[in-house]
């Protein structure tokens, strides 16, 4: 368990999801991380996607539309105990260099594997307006 109460093995997982969602990783590493039937927002469409490949193409789409940055913040244990609740500051990278937006917060949820079998997005703290980009 870490300071701020998340298991050390769901912390270090988040952290390298983060590290390795803007580069050519990001595709190799879901397996690695996201379990096979996960359960992935897509906040562009406002719909649920289900399983890697779902993820993978709306990965791809984000990309192919601008370069999105997420840059971790903090991890803390939601109010059930159980979830870990990612804050990131989110942004995109363009021809004039990277912009930074607000912040949110990514919400997680693990299996007995400790892969992340959904993930869910909530508004970030007051006075962040802007719509998510997702991590992983």
């Amino acid at each position: 368990m870490t300071d701020n109460g998340v298991p050390a093995a769901r912390e270090a997982l988040l952290r390298r999801m983060y590290e390795v969602f803007s580069t050519d990783e990001r595709d190799t590493f879901v397996p690695r991380c996201l379990a096979p039937d996960v359960d992935w927002p897509n906040v562009l469409d406002g719909v649920r996607l289900r399983g890697h490949d779902e993820v993978r193409a709306y990965w791809s789409r984000q990309f192919a539309a601008g370069h999105p940055l997420v840059r971790l913040e903090g991890l803390r244990l939601d109010g059930d105990g159980e979830a870990v609740v990612a804050t990131v500051r989110q942004g995109m990278r363009d021809a004039d260099g990277e912009h930074w937006a607000g912040t949110v917060e990514h919400v997680y949820r693990f299996g007995g594997d400790g892969l992340v079998t959904r993930m869910d997005v909530r508004g970030g703290p007051a006075g962040s307006a802007s719509p998510p980009v997702n991590p992983a």
